[in-house]
């Protein structure tokens, strides 16, 4: 019997362990969630979107960099397409909008230690019910598979394309969202900060933007104060050079007031450096005192990092060139070197960009290392097994935490 109850509470003890701790982002590191590939075939009625521009996806017509690894779905949640592997495979990808997908990405987040996700929404799709549909199932699954996966999850706002008095586009959605119970804000999995639901907003600030600083104000003072739809943490978006009001940031010191009213600062940092001794110059420079600056205003500092980056198939859906692996991944050190630099300057949570972005060659979830070949090109490390980066971020984690030395571990 006794025995009985010592084996009891150790698999009590490992269950908690996989468990993530939802009442706070201190100690997490959590990663983007795009959610927003659409297959021909799945259901969604959008055709490649995300995968092609102008719904031709075929090689010399792709808008991804990366080629996602589906061989742990099931056969009918994978898609064929025009693109061949070197030994004539077919090859195939998935569709955001089914569950098995959003079940296997939160499984992997949980068998590699990442604690969650924010969950992208894009304010601009959401007046319109062709796009807003699939949206909200790939919510839908997301929210089901934090819950079943012990993970944590949040809803971030994307107001990338937002005009002059659309705002309200947000708002209206989500009243929609809490009132048809599509958005479980406190439910276990969904993430809390200081004792409220977490929301996210991003893209306030940016100068090639309208800055609608009045407009933000407003949906800020909703989400805090609303006393229904109210009662939100509130985690901004905000450019990289915030602080100091420059580079990619308007130039209005309006912008630090609104700030100051959020829980977390989230500054942009994709593309912003491009090496590792960059990321360990920044320390000093612009990490530190962005900390600093939060600790005075008792605000929260969430860094972005991300693994490298490379866009060239999706430029030239655009008629434009650009350069084919431009920030290398250096297998997985550009990403560690920007953790330790967040870590030293005193950073206590981390954002990674992104789980599964393949736009612009920045996921860190399961992709091929032996592409299709062809007309389009496709960013791989052939030396690294396919989970390199989802075992990397699970290890920031622990560099996060202090289990972890700050030399990058070898596997």
């Amino acid at each position: 019997m006794v025995k009985s109850l010592a084996l009891l509470s150790l698999l009590t003890c490992c269950v908690h362990a996989q468990v993530v701790d939802t009442s706070t982002l201190i100690g997490k590191v959590v990663c983007g969630y795009q959610g927003w590939f659409r297959c021909e075939g799945d259901g969604s009625n959008n055709g490649w979107h995300h995968y092609a521009a102008g719904g031709k996806f075929e090689p010399g017509h792709a808008h991804i960099e990366m080629w996602p690894d589906v061989s742990e779905l099931p056969p009918q949640d994978r898609f064929a397409t025009p693109f061949k592997h070197a030994d004539g495979r077919t090859a195939e990808v998935f569709s955001s909008v089914r569950e098995s997908v959003a079940q296997l990405h939160f499984k992997w987040m949980r068998d590699y230690g990442i604690d969650g996700a924010f969950v992208q929404r894009f304010a601009t799709t959401t007046r319109d019910k062709h796009f807003r549909e699939p949206m909200d199932q790939v919510l839908s699954h997301c929210q089901a598979a934090a819950k079943a996966n012990g993970r944590g999850w949040t809803l971030m706002y994307d107001l990338s394309g937002i005009k002059e008095d659309s705002i309200q586009l947000v708002i209206d959605d989500w009243k929609r969202l809490i009132t048809e119970k599509r958005l479980d804000r406190d439910g276990s999995a969904y993430f809390h900060h200081h004792g409220k639901p977490l929301v996210a907003l991003w893209g306030l600030g940016f100068n090639d933007r309208a800055p609608m600083l009045d407009e933000w104000s407003r949906l800020i003072t909703f989400l805090r104060d609303d006393p229904v739809f109210g009662g939100c943490a509130i985690m901004l978006g905000v450019p990289y050079y915030w602080r100091t009001l420059d580079r990619d940031c308007v130039k209005d010191p309006r912008l630090h007031e609104l700030i100051s009213r959020a829980d977390i600062v989230s500054p942009w940092a994709v593309g912003r450096l491009g090496t590792p001794q960059d990321a360990a110059n920044r320390i000093e420079k612009t990490l530190k005192p962005d900390v600093a600056w939060c600790a005075e205003r008792k605000l929260d500092y969430l860094p972005v990092i991300f693994p490298g980056f490379s866009w060239q198939n999706l430029s030239k859906s655009r008629g434009q060139e650009a350069k084919f692996d431009a920030i290398p991944r250096l297998g997985g050190q550009f990403l560690w070197s920007q953790a330790l630099a967040a870590k030293q300057a005193g950073a206590q949570m981390l954002y990674v960009a992104m789980f599964d972005e393949l736009d612009e060659g920045t996921s860190i979830f399961k992709t091929m290392n032996q592409p299709p070949v062809g007309d389009s090109r496709f960013l791989a490390e052939p030396d690294l097994p396919n989970d390199h980066y989802l075992w990397l971020t699970g290890m920031l984690g622990k560099l996060l935490r202090g289990e972890e030395s700050a030399e990058m571990p070898a596997r």
